[in-house]
């Protein structure tokens, strides 16, 4: 017994495997990953593509590609399959992300290339290999609304705020100005982190709408919008940064993709026209403006008090109801639209009468009429738990305006296609771009930013939050 306890202490004193002495999980670059570089791809016969999830950088609606990678990815197919030399041809799986994971997607093996359609930031741990650049040192550069405050230098930005979503190359770029500013006693420019529904098309507009000061954004991505986004104002004068490349990604394991990659960009060519069905189909589309004007506050503050009544009563946000209203009606009780849909929330007879109410004539009986319908699609058809809030409210929503069995078919059909059944935002959106168009998406999307443009306000459009407060 004393020998085996003398061996155990013996043992006890030899030094640990590193992976036994690691302080939490290992790193995400020392994780054994298969190999899977082009000849594994062709045996396969697909090629998978994390692409970033926005819609400036991936979408097709109605079989128009509108985002500005499916162009060069769609050509890349094709020279990969000229190339071929056994004549086996190989497609591409498109699997959207948000940006901020695409590499670590790549990295766990969860695709073979990285096509991100916008300056990617590699940070410490990630360890990719870049192709060569599409776009040598792309500038950022600020965007706001014509109309707005020119601002000469970067010095004069001290103290204001740039809205950004989130994965945005700016952030880096901020950091280094502002340690300018610092040196300079200045304050530093401040950045809001928008909402994770919004991509950088959906901060465009609502810089657009005056919902934002401003945001900054790499110029061929600022310019491509701005030819559908009329109000907005390139500064092209005031660059944050220049010296950022755009590029794909690929794991380091894969060098013949990588070299594939490569050939094909050295004699790659955008064609001439290929914003033409991208101008084609949002020309009309981006029309978000501002709920909060005084006009449209003293319209919200008239119907206030009904709304919070029955949100409260179906456990909903009120502000949710008054984004809703908003985007329906402009907040206007005489509002008349298609198929007897009447009032602020713009209900039919037929959808009032299923949740038991009759009169949805006079404000209350319209709210409350909405606000039951609202809780019986959320009830009956995405009451699970497996949906949060956000993304419940979500279905909720294109439930309202296209009708919940249609939305639990596209549902349906972002699972057959691998994608997350759960998230509306640039997963289940995406099969509604491409079978119905952007009618529902951009439903959704409007009432959405003016639900976030009424939270960012929360205080001052609650003035019992603020009695409250106070005391």
């Amino acid at each position: 017994m004393s020998r085996l306890l003398l061996i155990l202490c013996l043992l006890a004193l030899l030094p640990l495997p590193v992976s036994a002495r690691l302080a939490g999980p290992p790193e995400v670059g020392s994780q054994t990953r298969s190999s899977r570089d082009l000849p594994a791809i062709r045996s396969s016969g697909e090629l998978r593509v994390l692409v970033n999830q926005s819609r400036n950088s991936s979408g097709s609606v109605k079989g128009q590609s509108i985002g500005v990678e499916y162009h060069r990815l769609r050509a890349f197919e094709q020279y990969l399959n000229r190339n071929s030399r056994d004549g086996r041809s190989l497609t591409l799986k498109i699997i959207p992300k948000a940006k901020d994971q695409l590499l670590g997607a790549l990295q766990r093996g969860e695709g073979d290339l990285v096509a991100p359609g916008e300056l990617l930031n590699v940070r410490t741990g990630h360890d990719v290999s870049a192709s060569t650049a599409i776009r040598r040192e792309v500038p950022l550069v600020l965007v706001s609304k014509q109309g707005n405050r020119h601002y000469r230098s970067l010095e004069q930005l001290a103290g204001r705020s740039l809205s950004l979503p989130a994965g945005s190359a700016v952030g880096e770029a901020l950091r280094r100005i502002n340690q300018q500013l610092a040196d300079r006693k200045l304050p530093p420019i401040v950045v809001e982190w928008v909402d994770p529904t919004l991509a950088v098309e959906d901060v465009l507009e609502m810089v657009q709408a005056g919902i934002f000061e401003r945001t900054a954004v790499e110029l061929p991505i600022a310019e491509r919008w701005a030819k559908v986004m009329p109000k907005l104002r390139v500064d092209r004068h005031l660059v944050l940064a220049r010296d950022g490349d755009m590029k794909w990604f690929v794991r380091p394991d894969a060098p013949m993709l990588r070299a594939s990659i490569d050939r094909f960009f050295s004699g790659y060519q955008s064609p001439a026209d290929q914003d033409a069905a991208f101008q084609r189909v949002y020309r009309r589309l981006y029309k978000v403006h501002s709920p909060l004007g005084r006009a449209e506050r003293q319209r919200l503050e008239k119907v206030r008090s009904v709304l919070q009544q029955h949100a409260r009563q179906q456990e909903f946000d009120w502000l949710l109801l008054a984004a809703l209203a908003f985007k329906e009606s402009t907040l206007n009780p005489s509002a008349r639209g298609a198929n007897g849909a009447t009032g602020l929330m713009q209900i039919t007879p037929a959808a009032a009468r299923s949740v038991g109410v009759s009169n949805i004539q006079n404000v209350d009986g319209n709210v409350q009429a909405s606000s039951k319908y609202l809780a019986m699609i959320r009830r009956n058809f995405f009451n699970s738990p497996q949906l949060n809030e956000r993304e419940r409210m979500a279905f909720v929503l294109a439930g309202y305006n296209l009708g919940p069995q249609r939305v639990q078919s596209l549902r349906a059909e972002a699972r057959r296609r691998g994608l997350n059944p759960n998230q509306w935002f640039f997963q289940v959106e995406r099969v509604a771009m491409e079978q119905m168009g952007m009618g529902v998406v951009s439903y959704v999307n409007a009432v959405n930013k003016y639900y976030l443009a009424y939270d960012r306000e929360r205080y001052l459009l609650e003035p019992q939050r603020q009695r409250l407060t106070a005391n």
